[in-house]
């Protein structure tokens, strides 16, 4: 039974040190024990007070890392429902099935794919981390060998899919040592393939035909010592699978049931043959609870969506994701060149650099730190206001890179330019465009 907020509160060092992120060591333990915090959190717990709340601070939904280097993929670790209560944790990976009947010609594409399809928004590398290797021509050495390819030419993470122990075990010897998952243990081969998890410390997924046999699986795996499991239900019509996911979900969160504890792996190429519905699938279970999805291939037209998508929803909304303070100098300014001003909102930054840019005006852009809020927003709370980009302007060192003492406001913050010429003596402040789009036509009237 897991432990209630007073009886793990008996285990911590009561310091009340605020370390953990909150003040008081009774609210520390309250989260413990509602799954919202971790016991690495506390660093002054004992030895053997950590080993008697390892199960208590455990998340709900057990963390499962797949894979090594950049192209890691850790999934699980959740511990709500909804985005809005606090955030999710650990964007689902996305996988390219490859398959070893498939010609060579096809699968240097897929691979050539893998490794190209990238993208850069707001700051962040967007790509998707994972490969899946499926073995269906029941050749062992033909599969060792795509696997041994798939390594040398490509960094993402290898997801072995075999219900043959001795396939899994040939594709291990060509990957071991990168720690791929293992798919899938079944109640016909559970101890084959927990020895080979054990032996290589690979983490393995679990696959029934229910979600009753399923929790049937899973315990008989940790009682193996296999603790990293993916968890599939075995469906494969979107409605089930929709509903697998949201039980899983509540059974592992407000149940607290372990069995299902787990996170999971979606095959959305199995759900679709047409590749515009097969990523409407996927987006469908990056919203709602997947760990992995499978597609059957990636194109750029339908990736770079889910990946915005996956971006979305699982960036912390209490946390917006901020550019760092600071002058940037865009195309090469000079004495002359105007001297721009936004918040540090990174979407805000991006848009306004884009449009910089486009212009080809050299200009310097003055990111203010709003904590991460737009324009608007943060002007709203105070964040933008004279009183605090006077000092910025002040510090930041602009007055010594131009000639001229002239700033370019946000037009959503005009109301400021009073305030601001009162309390920089000396500028002038101008007006500039409310909307992004209009900054290129603004600056080309640009004169020092």
């Amino acid at each position: 039974m897991p432990l209630t907020g007073i009886e793990i509160f008996k285990l911590l060092p009561k310091t009340n040190c605020g370390e953990c992120g909150v003040p008081t060591c009774l609210a520390f333990a309250m989260s413990l024990a509602a799954g919202k915090a971790e016991l690495s959190a506390c660093p002054y717990i004992s030895d053997e007070a950590r080993e008697k709340l390892d199960e208590a601070s455990a998340p709900p939904i057990r963390p499962v890392t797949i894979g090594t280097g950049e192209r890691m993929v850790k999934t699980g670790g959740e511990t709500v429902l909804f985005r809005h209560e606090k955030r999710f944790e650990n964007p689902p990976g996305l996988a390219i099935l490859i398959s070893d009947t498939m010609p060579e010609d096809e699968v240097n594409s897929r691979l050539e794919r893998c490794q190209k399809l990238q993208y850069e928004r707001v700051g962040l590398t967007l790509r998707p981390e994972l490969v899946a290797l499926k073995c269906e021509s029941g050749d062992v050495s033909k599969f060792e060998a795509l696997v041994d390819k798939v390594k040398k030419s490509c960094d993402c993470s290898i997801i072995l899919m075999s219900e043959n122990p001795d396939v899994l075990k040939a594709g291990l010897k060509a990957c071991g040592d990168i720690k791929p998952l293992l798919y899938a243990a079944t109640k016909d081969n559970t101890e084959q393939v927990a020895t080979l998890s054990k032996e290589n410390s690979c983490p393995v997924a679990a696959k029934a035909d229910s979600l009753e046999e399923l929790a049937v699986l899973t315990e008989k795996l940790v009682q193996a010592g296999i603790k990293d499991i993916i968890i599939d239900s075995g469906a494969r019509k979107i409605r089930q699978v929709f509903e697998d996911q949201v039980i899983i979900r509540r059974a592992a969160l407000d149940k607290k049931f372990r069995p299902l504890g787990f996170p999971t792996i979606i095959f959305a190429n199995k759900m679709s043959d047409n590749p515009m519905k097969e990523a409407m699938v996927a987006a469908t279970f990056i919203a709602k609870y997947g760990g992995i999805i499978v597609l059957s291939d990636f194109r750029g037209e339908s990736l770079f969506p889910l990946l915005v998508l996956r971006m979305n929803i699982f960036t912390d909304p209490q946390r917006p994701l901020a550019t760092t303070e600071g002058i940037y100098e865009i195309g090469g300014p000079n004495k002359n060149s105007p001297v721009v001003l936004t918040s540090n909102f990174s979407l805000t930054y991006f848009i306004v650099s884009g449009e910089i840019e486009n212009s080809r005006i050299p200009c310097y852009l003055l990111v203010k730190d709003t904590e991460g809020l737009s324009v608007m927003t943060a002007w709203a709370a105070g964040k933008f206001s004279s009183d605090t980009i006077a000092p910025f302007i002040k510090k930041c060192g602009i007055a010594d890179k131009v000639n001229h003492q002239k700033l370019i406001i946000p037009g959503y913050i005009a109301v400021e330019s009073g305030g601001l010429e009162d309390e920089l003596p000396g500028w002038e402040i101008l007006v500039g465009p409310r909307e992004g789009a209009h900054i290129p036509a603004y600056l080309k009237s640009w004169k020092a």
